[in-house]
């Protein structure tokens, strides 16, 4: 597996942790750092930390591409999986064909049947907006 998969997934991983089991960034780090090898631990640092600092900021963007649908509502795999693409395109300066297909294969890994398709519909159409509007 490639160092910066590795390093996205352990950021899933951490931020998963933080969603749904409520543990700090911090916390959920430090327990990943324990036990996960192959990855380039700045890149982790950065999506967790910055994902988290810009929260209500992303689930703002994310939701208003959401049909039908509300951030609750998403399977939580998929919503960490949003977030963090949402952080590395608008703040890492990840090209977005790499960002979405990163993200489509956490999802698909992680998520449910849809996952892939769905984060895919999701970060395209945010990006095709960011591009409209410069």
């Amino acid at each position: 597996m490639k160092m910066r998969r590795r390093s996205r997934e352990i950021a899933l991983q951490v931020l998963f942790q933080h969603d749904v089991g409520r543990l700090p960034v911090d916390e959920a780090l430090a327990v990943a750092r324990g036990g996960s090898t192959g990855a380039e631990w700045p890149l982790v640092e950065a999506l967790c930390t910055g994902t988290a600092l810009h929260i209500e900021e992303l689930d703002r963007v994310i939701e208003r591409h959401l049909s039908d649908w509300t951030l609750d509502r998403l399977a939580s795999a998929d919503r960490v999986v949003l977030r963090m693409a949402l952080y590395e395109l608008r703040y890492l300066g990840t090209p977005p064909a790499v960002a979405i297909s990163e993200a489509v294969e956490l999802a698909k890994q992680y998520g449910t049947g849809s996952s892939g398709r769905f984060v895919n519909g999701v970060l395209g159409a945010i990006v095709r907006e960011a591009s409209r509007a410069g």
